[in-house]
């Protein structure tokens, strides 16, 4: 389908058969954003912002087509004007534009136009350029594929608009805007998928993904950020096609996953998990998650893990905001993991219940080695991994029982992940006992309200002892070594166990400590070997 501006009205207002979509799966909130921003509300302001984002680009067009070749507006950006994507934004966006000219054609006529020209996709055949404040990435017609165990695509150039946008994940992302005429192209109904919210490939879904198996991440990315479903003919091509994405780069599947845990929620990243699992694509890039549907017999009694920590997930991003972490990806990343441990350490106890004893610990190493095999960041993976591992420190204490020394060792272990801490501890609550809930809220609120309260008195945040390595030493009389880690160690355990001691206190300690090893304060310690 082609037409100009002025006729989007029309099309935009034209009934199209409705697709099922996700509003059952909606919170009331969701479904008015996705409500607002269907493309039929305001079918006038989609052909203004059309012209506008274009206008950047006119000149440009006017130019290829005075050297005899095409160019036209392509990617998210035209998807993201139907989707009434905010004007501030559109503005601030890069534009995507494709040609039937050459990388060197392209580059020739850039160099004439552009305020600066840049080659690092050229051998991509891309070509970006800026001109004031607007900045293009020009691409040549082309079509990708993978070879069989390549990582890397195989570019063919073509002159044909039309065969460039069939090469695209999905028709939503295969409409275009011809300069500089200003033709709305979209000849896989993209718009009408747009409308209905659905997910669908130009061509055949095994086609599509076979080209390029990232697409089938990017759906779930769909799914998760705009709340799309996905055609009946996607999901069985996902799932017999899972195995192509051994080809594609750990960086790049990493990238993908980012993106659905970071979209926009409370239950986005659920959606796009969910489907990820559902068809068996995370099986190969997650394989830890869809091992947590553990199968329920009379014999191994338990709830569903799996739905438990999408439950956790929907809940820690909905408790973001209140500890001023809003879009953590280690928070989410944390609270979908933190069970993963449970599979390797399901046991049996003699009067028939199921217990998971120290899934923490083996759920924190598994974590860290998922995520590094994802080249996620050490950062992240040393502050996911952390995570999981402290997760059930909170219910090491009864209602109560939280001594001054075992708040402090609650602060010290979790460092600067304590806020994160606390949205997966409280997040992990998802029974449907009142009564429980309640207390163990109750308990949270206290544990928080005594952290404050010792910080008032103490540095929690920066606990250590009374005396300093150079102290120790003086009164010990011994060289830097061992021996004044050890003493060392040992007055930070008594700063935990009763707070400041002050300098003549700690002094006693340590020399007691000392008496007690067979160290006399000013003896040379024994030869450590």
């Amino acid at each position: 389908m082609s037409a100009g501006p002025e006729d989007l009205p029309r099309l935009l207002g034209t009934p199209y058969p409705r697709c099922p979509g996700p509003d059952s799966t909606f919170s009331s909130q969701e479904r008015t954003v996705h409500e607002q921003a269907a493309v039929s509300e305001q079918p006038q302001n989609a052909a203004a912002a059309l012209r506008a984002v274009a206008a950047p680009a006119q000149e440009l067009g006017r130019i290829f087509a005075g050297h005899g070749h095409e160019l036209a507006l392509v990617g998210g950006l035209v998807r993201d004007v139907f989707l009434g994507r905010d004007r501030v934004d559109l503005d601030r966006a890069d534009l995507d534009l494709a040609t039937d000219a050459t990388p060197g054609q392209v580059l020739e006529i850039a160099k004439s136009w552009g305020d600066k020209v840049w080659e690092v996709g050229i051998e991509f055949g891309t070509v970006g350029l800026r001109k004031g404040a607007t900045v293009f990435e020009i691409t040549t017609y082309r079509s990708e594929t993978y070879i069989p165990d390549s990582r890397k695509p195989e570019v063919q150039y073509g002159t044909s608009l039309h065969a460039d946008l069939a090469r695209r994940d999905f028709t939503v992302n295969a409409m275009a805007v011809r300069l500089p005429a200003l033709e709305f192209v979209d000849p896989f109904g993209g718009l009408r998928d747009l409308r209905d919210r659905v997910l669908r490939t130009p061509g055949r879904p095994e086609d599509s993904f076979t080209d390029d198996p990232l697409r089938m991440l990017r759906a779930a990315r769909f799914v998760a950020q705009l709340g799309f479903s996905v055609a009946p003919p996607l999901p069985a091509a996902m799932g017999a096609l899972a195995p192509r994405l051994a080809v594609v780069s750990a960086e790049r599947i990493k990238d993908e996953l980012v993106k659905i845990m970071l979209a926009a929620g409370p239950s986005g990243p659920r959606r796009g998990i969910s489907l990820l699992v559902d068809t068996g694509v995370a099986d190969v890039v997650l394989p830890e998650v869809p091992k947590l549907r553990l199968e329920t017999d009379e014999h191994l009694r338990h709830k569903d893990v799996y739905q438990h920590s999408l439950t956790v997930l929907d809940q820690a991003i909905g408790l973001e905001d209140r500890y001023g972490l809003h879009g953590d990806l280690v928070v989410r990343l944390a609270a979908l993991l933190h069970d993963i441990g449970k599979p390797k350490t399901r046991a049996r106890l003699p009067d028939g219940r199921v217990a998971f004893h120290h899934h923490e610990v083996v759920g924190e190493q598994m974590a860290r080695l998922r995520l590094k095999a994802l080249r996620f960041p050490s950062g992240v993976v040393a502050d996911v991994s952390t995570l999981i591992g402290l997760h059930l420190r909170f219910h090491g204490y009864g209602p109560g029982e939280w001594t001054d020394a075992a708040v402090r060792r609650y602060v010290r272990d979790a460092g600067p992940l304590l806020p994160r801490l606390h949205v997966l501890t409280r997040a992990d609550c998802t029974t449907r006992n009142r009564a429980k809930a309640a207390r163990l809220a109750q308990a949270q609120d206290d544990l928080e309200k005594r952290i404050d309260l010792l910080s008032q008195q103490e540095e929690l945040a920066r606990i250590r002892p009374d005396l300093d390595g150079n102290e120790i030493m003086r009164i010990l009389g011994v060289p830097p070594g061992r021996v004044v880690g050890r003493a060392y160690q040992h007055l930070l355990e008594q700063r935990m166990e009763h707070g400041p001691l002050g300098a003549e206190r700690a002094t006693q300690e340590l020399l007691a400590w000392a008496a007690a090893e067979g160290l006399a304060a000013g003896d040379s310690p024994p030869a450590e070997g």
